[in-house]
């Protein structure tokens, strides 16, 4: 590859949309970043052919026209990872909205070129690595603290190995600062804080694990019938109005990942306002600080260029591979994939390449799994573990989940929760079908749960029978009613009813119940259990279904996740000790 200061600039041929076609870049290089038009509007080169290109633009090529220049860099599209990330609010380009903003207002001039760091800002850095220590890529040679809860570690770049010969001393330095010197076999490399790295090309790690502990999420549907792991993956398919944002709005705020990475990714603007407006005041169950200090939030929304969508999950997921790399835990919110997948759509289109089912490449399938299979539980190399945890949301038209989109995405997830219009409508929330949902991960993250609650995965079957009996007899119901029915199978129904209003049904606006513990959650689902188990066999014996139905417990059960704390031990053990009494009580008036 030649010198990129010898580098000429080709000529446009053609401008359609975001689509550009040039001649004259001989030296062209797929995902090569371009300089378009006079304004020098950012874009990617996405097919080659001699020296005619074609390329697509992450700004408005509104007025760009043939004839005009096109300059190349010799580069791929990269990020600038380093301190400052967290907390910031950038586009699918990785430019600092919040930047853009106090600088030009609200709205984003076309070339508008910020640094997505701030390299004024001076940060506090305390070295790990002393001088003559081999290292290699991924080696964490010092720290700064980014904020409060996120120790940021600045580390070897990777493809970089060989002997510390110079590294500063304790001390405030700025990103653009020499912090050390490495001799390697091509010569001496200078390290700062800030690494840059291809937005499409997967950071390398030491040893991909098996995900064997649970990403705690306080959402008992999730945690309790259909967990994911830590680097696990998993959708959330759903019709307008389901809760699809919202459900990963508690994701993003209670899951126990050390930092979210979250993309709005072709979504409405008022939905990504939402977050802005939220996380700031939302207080970090487990630091006690703002939600945003271990936050990151990548913006593209349905008002902004096409083709900038398509490349912001990859923004996202190089930001959480970087946090990983450290030794962190990270979620990734993907918001939605459904929109990602239409703006593949538009961009095929005018690239004039060969539809496939619904008018979408035939290309898509394996775009999803680049996407999904960067994420995992790994150790790094420096020898910690860490995970990246993606959960993305799927909205198919109509809620058809036999639409591409949905379907291909299931073949590279283990977690499948499906959100139903007919709960949504009835205000159950989160509106996740019992039915329809499943995960792959329970039998992974079982010993995990034995260590907490040994009998976790014997309730969880337990009750998820319960509802499949239910959703039997509810055919029966329809056509006879309940009332034919004998009190044994009326028991299953009223369960059943217990069983979504106490514990499926969450309301994430109340202060007790937006976020449930697992110690909480499985004290809920044991007192429901002991009534199924002990007041089925009472009923057996010949008592009818209201002197169970009837017990005080039933209402204390009812009223547990919005009237007990998290914390509250005492009070769960109390309420479980109440059902045992209750229950033992019937048991011996019927004796």
């Amino acid at each position: 590859m030649p010198d990129t200061t010898t580098l000429k600039p080709g000529t446009i041929t053609r401008a359609d949309g975001p689509i550009i076609h040039a001649t004259g870049l001989p030296f062209a290089q797929m995902y090569e970043l371009v300089e378009v038009g006079l304004q020098r509007l950012i874009g990617e080169i996405t097919k080659i052919e001699g020296e005619h290109v074609v390329i697509q633009v992450y700004e408005n090529t509104a007025g760009v026209r043939p004839g005009w220049p096109v300059y190349p860099t010799g580069g791929p599209m990269s990020l600038s990872l380093g301190p400052g990330l967290i907390g910031g609010i950038f586009d699918g380009i990785q430019r600092p909205l919040d930047k853009i903003f106090a600088l030009t207002g609200v709205y984003v001039k076309r070339g508008e070129k910020i640094p997505p760091l701030d390299d004024k800002k001076k940060w506090d850095f305390t070295p790990r690595a002393r001088k003559g220590d081999r290292v290699s890529g991924g080696k964490i040679i010092g720290v700064a603290p980014e904020t409060k809860p996120i120790e940021h570690r600045i580390m070897v770049p990777p493809g970089v190995a060989g002997e510390i010969i110079d590294i500063v001393p304790p001390g405030a330095y700025t990103i653009k600062d020499v912090i050390a010197r490495v001799q390697t076999s091509a010569g001496i490399r200078e390290l700062t804080f800030v690494q840059r790295w291809p937005a499409r090309s997967p950071r390398p790690y030491a040893e991909r694990l098996r995900p064997n502990t649970p990403l705690i999420t306080g959402q008992r549907i999730i945690d309790t019938f259909f967990p994911i792991a830590k680097g696990g993956a998993a959708a959330i398919p759903g019709g307008f109005g389901t809760g699809k944002t919202m459900t990963q709005h508690s994701l993003a705020k209670w899951c126990d990942a050390d930092i979210i990475v979250y993309i709005g990714c072709g979504e409405r603007g008022n939905e990504m306002t939402e977050v802005l407006i939220e996380f700031p005041k939302l207080v970090d169950p487990r630091t006690g600080r703002s939600l945003t200090e271990r936050t990151v939030l990548v913006a593209n929304t349905s008002n902004m260029p096409v083709a900038a969508r398509e490349v912001s999950i990859y923004t996202g997921i190089t930001i959480a591979e970087y946090y990983r790399d450290m030794g962190y835990d990270v979620a990734v919110m993907a918001d939605s994939t459904s929109r990602w997948a239409e703006a593949l759509r538009e961009l095929s289109s005018r690239l004039e390449e060969m539809p496939v089912e619904e008018g979408f490449p035939a290309y898509l399938p394996s775009n999803l799994a680049s996407f999904y299979e960067r994420g995992g539980r790994v150790k790094t190399s420096d020898g910690g573990e860490a995970s990246i945890s993606i959960v993305g949301s799927v909205s198919p038209m109509g809620g058809d989940f036999s639409e591409p989109v949905t379907q291909h995405t299931k073949r590279f997830i283990r977690c499948f929760w499906a959100l139903d219009t007919d709960l949504a409508n009835a205000r159950h929330y989160p509106a996740i079908n019992w039915m329809t949902s499943y995960s792959e991960y329970a039998d992974d993250i079982a010993d995990w749960w034995r260590t907490h609650a040994a009998e976790w995965n014997e309730m969880r079957y337990e009750a998820l029978g319960i509802m499949q009996k239910e959703d039997k007899l509810q055919q029966i119901v329809k056509l006879v009613g309940p009332d034919v029915l004998p009190d044994s199978q009326r028991l299953v129904l009223f369960i059943a009813e217990l069983m979504k209003d106490a514990f499926l049904q969450q309301n994430a606006f109340d202060e007790y119940d937006m976020y449930c513990s697992p110690e909480k959650q499985m004290t809920i689902l044991r007192c429901i259990l002991m009534l199924w188990r002990r007041g089925g066999a009472v009923i057996a014996e010949g008592a009818p279904l209201r002197s169970v139905r009837d017990l005080p417990c039933v209402q204390a059960i009812l009223r547990a996740k919005t009237a007990i704390r998290n914390e509250d031990s005492a009070t769960l053990k109390q309420l479980l000790a109440d059902v045992d009494k209750q229950l033992a009580q019937l048991e011996g008036a019927k004796k």
